[in-house]
């Protein structure tokens, strides 16, 4: 697989190289990546100064160096979401200048206590309004793969960045898909978790009703279930903590759906794709369990209508709570304040409710299976500039995205956690992804199916993490 987290760990740990030569590694990797448009802000004294401190760590208290899973491995903050203290986060837009930086988050302090060393901020779509992340103050991020595709959005800065080997992990944001999408098309391993399981305090300012959380994109499913399990619980929020329920080693019911609708169709190698993780699993044992697009359509609209309500209202109240000026963002950005301004408050509760009935929806379902098999994507990851945000039209935009990812806003709607992972390659040797559901808490459920998939082999990583020893 060319490397991960867990490997540029252990080699830190076991002297084939300090922290602070990773740091080093990872810095020229981010020189040589600029053209990418990963990173959107770099603090190298920060990063090494981190670096020493780990270095110093191993040498003078080494049980508490070897306590930290990912001590002395650099990674890089999601330039919306946290905050990290030091970092100063912009929501990519030019609204706010990079200086200063709020006080780490209880997410943001759990990345520093699990050993993570800090170094910049990914590339973000201003305000994480969209599925490609190609703000207008810059850089326009694009796909390591194929620079002239896009590496998904909100979160695509940290997926090219992971996906090039400058890091072998990132901090990622998912109100719509934002882990998901840019980990499909990038692919690498990304995680929605269960609503309530990552901490989102003390200021929740990236909370959105419940439908935002935070983790990372990912080289491997190791590295995301050890991640998980570090940064999870005691979240101190408004949902009692999941709890966390024992992979299964029996027989389950794999639910299929292979068809997204005649709205949002998906093409067939991607279809192929899902149906072919399904066989996999099938030969362990599990009964298929075949879901028609019946059983989801109104879940996924309903869904759609809330993301768009949700992060309207909050974008109109952000801007009216700092001041900000209505003129300053990009002409989308303004549409959807606009379009938050003039929701009636009886239209937002009417949003919700129906948000609360597409929870119902699924766990009906999984009174049926106890995991579902999906599309992430319905094409390769799309050409630059197929998302533009120089116009007004929230209703096409929103149409777009949806036609990209058409059971994107499902899991976050519903609370359920999500995960995607490449399943082979198309002919162009983009990556085709599968995304997995299970009910609530049942994150070790999906890591366990995760992993039996990766095993596979059917996807291999383009470039080696940076550092990391042959």
């Amino acid at each position: 697989m060319r490397g991960d987290a867990t490997d540029l760990a252990a080699a830190i740990r076991h002297g084939s190289l300090s922290a602070a030569e990773a740091m080093q590694a990872s810095l020229e990797a981010t020189a040589r990546r600029e053209p990418l448009g990963a990173i959107a802000y770099l603090d190298a004294a920060m990063g090494f100064a981190s670096a020493d401190d780990r270095d110093l760590e191993r040498r003078s208290a080494p049980d508490r160096f070897a306590a930290r899973p990912f001590a002395g491995v650099p990674t890089l903050a999601k330039d919306l979401g946290g905050p990290f203290a030091g970092l100063p986060v912009t929501a990519g837009s030019g609204l706010f200048e990079r200086r200063g930086g709020e006080a780490d988050s209880d997410l943001a302090a759990r990345f520093r206590d699990a050993g993570f060393c800090l170094f910049g901020l990914t590339t973000s779509p201003e305000f994480g309004l969209s599925l490609a992340s190609e703000p207008a103050i810059g850089p326009v991020c694009r796909n390591p793969l194929d620079p002239a595709r896009t590496a998904g959005g909100s979160s695509g800065g940290a997926a090219a960045a992971v996906a090039a080997g400058v890091v072998a992990i990132a901090h990622a944001t998912d109100a719509g898909g934002s882990i998901r999408v840019p980990a499909a098309c990038c692919g690498l391993v990304g995680l929605k978790p269960t609503r309530g399981a990552i901490p989102g305090g003390p200021s929740f300012g990236n909370h959105l009703a419940g439908i935002a959380s935070e983790l990372a994109v990912c080289r491997s499913v190791r590295d995301t279930a050890l991640i998980f399990d570090r940064l999870s619980g005691k979240s101190r929020g408004p949902f009692p903590d999941p709890s966390p329920v024992d992979s299964d080693n029996g027989r389950l019911r794999i639910g299929l759906l292979a068809d997204t609708g005649s709205a949002y169709p998906t093409d067939n190698v991607r279809l192929e794709a899902v149906e072919g993780a399904a066989r996999a699993l099938e030969s362990d044992g599990h009964e298929v369990v075949p879901l028609a697009w019946a059983d989801f359509e109104w879940a996924v609209a309903a869904s759609g209508r809330a993301f768009a309500d949700i992060v309207s209202v909050n974008l109109a109240a952000l801007m009216k709570a700092a001041a900000l000026d209505d003129s300053g963002p990009e002409p989308l950005t303004q549409a959807f304040a606009a379009r938050g301004r003039a929701l009636p408050a009886t239209s937002l509760w009417n949003t919700l409710n129906n948000a609360v009935l597409v929870s119902r929806n699924l766990w009906t379902l999984f009174d049926r299976v106890d995991c579902i098999l999906m599309p992430m994507l319905s094409s390769a990851p799309l050409v630059i500039g197929s998302f533009p945000s120089d116009h007004a039209d929230t209703d096409l935009h929103l149409e777009r995205m949806t036609a990209f990812a058409p059971l994107a806003c499902l899991a976050n709607i519903s609370g359920f956690p999500a995960l995607t992972l490449p399943f082979g390659q198309d002919e162009h040797a983009m990556p085709l992804p599968v995304q997995i559901m299970a009910p609530m808490g049942h994150e070790p459920r999906l890591l366990s199916l995760a992993a039996r998939l990766e095993a596979e082999g059917q996807w291999q990583h383009r470039f080696p993490v940076a550092g990391l020893p042959s």
